[in-house]
């Protein structure tokens, strides 16, 4: 287990997917699809009775995932919410207690509240900035039954940091359980778990699969108990991922490496020149000097990652945008090789009208920053 430590992302990102080397076999292994398992005589001795249980193909994608991100065990799941549902029904019963960002994936906190509520599991909502803080530290050390944590760092959309070190000190003077959400960062741009947290979730539909082709989700851990009751929980609730997107993710995390850097290199420079252009009010990149998270982001993350929020003055300004761009689409999805932009607010997202989360892909970087200052002078956005 983390053998690759010392290489780059790249050199990481195909360590942690090669096959042990066969003479006369490929370099790389073709697809292992979900198929009838013949049982053996000898009952109860087969690893692979019903591919729903253990197949492998699963295993593959996992031990490169579980290198990835420096966890002793990974479970993928059919998404990147099945993870976060496994998780968290798999940890939680009645009379615990939750707390969820209250400004990261919108998603998260409606599952909290529809589906863990009402089951006797008490729902607390705090912002990702103040996570850690001393009224924290006292509202979790206060809170009823076990306490488990989820921070999504940096946050969706907003792109806030929490400090990881700090909050994991804070969870587990208490006894509390802290869950990451590491999907905007990837464990290409930070290992939530050497940072102290105990359990990692992410979609691995966006950055890591990287080409906007799949569904998938998994769980990261160095605790064999948790991973195991994950596990059971995936077999019995049937939150699979199926044979060919695990084929596809395997094949796409060679990869990684290339395709973050490219987008992170692209974040970087696109929310410079963003922070100068008159036709945008704010922008918000962890990786920005003036940022109100490059602080706690430089000395956590390795790499920022490919997203940068922007602030327009409305909603027609931002439709204008993707009408007068030639490389840039519109999307809710993230972490393809595509530049994307989402308006946010159409899902609901606290924000303005005009708040556009950016997702950059791997153009060449000349060419992205100044299609979008084409774009952004268009006299379409009224400057």
């Amino acid at each position: 287990m983390n053998e690759s430590r010392g290489y780059g992302d790249s050199t990481r990102s195909v360590v942690a997917v090669s096959a042990e080397h066969v003479p006369g076999a490929p370099i790389q292994p073709g697809p292992v699809f979900a198929a009838p398992y013949q049982l053996s005589s000898e009952e109860g001795s087969e690893t692979d009775t019903y591919a729903r249980a253990s197949n492998p193909g699963w295993r593959a994608l996992e031990a490169a995932l579980a290198e990835l991100e420096g966890a002793r065990y990974a479970v993928v799941t059919g998404s990147g919410m099945s993870a976060i549902t496994s998780t968290l029904r798999s940890v939680l019963a009645a009379g615990d207690t939750l707390v969820v960002p209250a400004d990261g994936y919108y998603q998260v906190r409606l599952y909290a509240h529809e589906r863990l509520s009402p089951l006797g599991i008490t729902v607390r909502e705090t912002t990702t900035r103040d996570m850690g803080s001393p009224a924290f530290a006292d509202a979790v050390e206060s809170a009823a039954g076990r306490v488990v944590v989820v921070a999504e760092t940096p946050s969706n959309p907003t792109l806030d940091v929490v400090d990881l070190r700090t909050l994991a000190q804070v969870c587990h003077r208490v006894g509390a359980m802290l869950v990451v959400d590491n999907t905007t960062a990837t464990p290409l741009g930070q290992r939530p778990l050497e940072l102290g947290a105990d359990v990692v979730v992410a979609s691995g539909t966006k950055t890591l699969s990287g080409h906007s082709d799949l569904l998938m989700g998994y769980v990261a851990t160095a605790n064999e108990e948790t991973a195991a009751s994950i596990g059971r929980e995936r077999l019995l609730s049937g939150t699979v991922l199926g044979p060919f997107e695990t084929w596809l993710a395997h094949r796409s995390l060679g990869t990684a490496g290339l395709r973050f850097g490219r987008q992170c290199d692209n974040a970087q420079a696109l929310s410079e020149m963003l922070t100068v252009h008159p036709a945008v009010r704010s922008v918000r990149y962890p990786g920005l000097a003036g940022d109100p998270s490059f602080f706690v982001a430089s000395d956590q993350m390795r790499r920022f990652g490919g997203l940068v929020s922007i602030e327009l003055e409305s909603a027609a300004h931002f439709h204008s945008l993707v009408e007068s761009s030639a490389l840039v689409s519109a999307a809710t999805s993230f972490g393809g090789i595509h530049t994307t932009v989402d308006r946010r607010a159409r899902w609901g997202d606290d924000v303005s009208a005009g708040f556009v989360r950016i997702s950059c892909g791997i153009e060449d970087t000349e060419d992205l920053l100044a299609d979008f200052e084409r774009a952004l002078d268009s006299p379409h956005l009224g400057r």
